[in-house]
């Protein structure tokens, strides 16, 4: 019998599951305020709150931390790694503290869970981190030399769903090709061939535009903006990053909102929506490209995945490519004990950074 806890670490959250043998036993939110989660506190100071968070929660479930067979912890920004689940050494941490690759809430994982495995003498793994790179060649180049694409996804819950909706039809992830859709507050859409993604778009800087990002935009529209005078650098991050899509045109962030204006027939809302679904389509339909026309089901996950307006308009445009399978909602903390289970049992072997 292995029991896992999972973290998965969110801006203002910290998500944990209890799993024995790929059974969830129990999962809470844990919600900081804004003071324990403030940029200005030191990323240290932020690990050991949400390390006593955790601990505090173990010792409410009376858990044994005995019988913790090991931990697993969302990955944050690193290099481009291969997927699978990798164990969390020395070096994968001081990437993550040094923000080597960059800053996300999710670097905290780490440094939340190895103090407390090395303390229980049990390992820390990571699975699948955002950074997950099994690009083919053609998919790298951007059409500029000197930037390349870069393989940024929400990789976790798409490989995760990918391999639920080959079990839906009794085959294996390897076995086939799937076009790999995750509506969140950022949207990516992955080509996967037979059990690796090999394309996808950063949901930061391309694809389509979601809750609060631009996804692409006119490349010229938006160099006369960054010389406009009116942005710095971080302002422009900023504003493409968080200040865009839905919440550009809407002022709203919140999904549901957007849905009950739709709902109360409210035609600008519909409009956004109606767009935001085309570029989801049109997307899909470029990955489709990617696999040759050869698809055997589009997978829709994520949040998002639930609001029946949105993912119908999606479906209308792509259901004559493959069957369209819905798995709505994000299981990050189930994805997460499945890939420490499979180390566990022997299924996988664990990799090194």
């Amino acid at each position: 019998m292995a029991v896992v806890l999972a973290v998965n670490p969110g801006s203002t959250t910290t998500k944990i599951g209890l799993f024995e043998d790929n059974r969830c036993l129990v999962k809470e939110t844990l919600y900081h305020t804004v003071e324990e989660t403030s940029p200005e506190l030191p990323r240290e100071d932020q690990a050991a709150f949400r390390r006593g968070a955790v601990m505090r929660f173990i010792k409410e479930k009376k858990i044994s931390p005995e019988n913790i067979s090991a931990f697993v912890v969302r990955g944050g920004l690193l290099k481009p790694l291969k997927s699978g689940t990798y164990e969390v050494d020395n070096l994968l941490y001081q990437d993550l503290v040094t923000a080597k690759y960059g800053w996300h809430a999710s670097n905290l994982g780490s440094m939340i869970a190895l103090p407390l495995g090395r303390e229980l003498g049990i390992p820390v793994y990571t699975v699948d981190p955002v950074t997950v790179d099994e690009f083919e060649l053609p998919a790298r180049y951007s059409g500029l030399k000197g930037l390349s694409r870069l393989s940024m996804s929400h990789a976790l819950n798409m490989k995760a769903m990918a391999r639920r909706a080959a079990a839906l039809t009794g085959k294996t992830y390897d076995e086939l090709n799937l076009v790999v859709v995750h509506l969140g507050s950022g949207i990516s859409v992955s080509a996967h061939k037979k059990g690796k993604m090999v394309d996808v778009n950063n949901a930061n800087e391309e694809g389509p535009f979601s809750l609060e990002r631009c996804g692409t935009l006119p490349a010229l529209g938006l160099a006369r903006l960054c010389y406009s005078g009116r942005y710095g650098l971080d302002d422009m991050i900023r504003l493409l990053t968080s200040e865009a899509g839905i919440y550009s045109y809407l002022g709203t962030k919140d999904f549901k909102m957007v849905e009950k204006e739709v709902s109360k027939g409210d035609s600008k809302a519909l409009e956004v929506v109606t767009a935001m679904a085309y570029q989801v389509a049109k997307e899909i339909g470029a990955m489709t490209a990617v696999l040759n026309g050869l698809v055997d089901g589009v997978v829709i996950t994520g949040g998002m995945a639930h609001a029946k307006n949105l993912v119908g308009l999606i479906k209308e445009k792509t259901e004559y490519i493959a069957p369209v399978i819905i798995l709505p909602g994000e299981e990050e903390l189930e994805a997460l004990a499945a890939g420490a289970f499979r180390v566990l049992s022997g299924e996988e072997e664990s990799l090194k950074y």
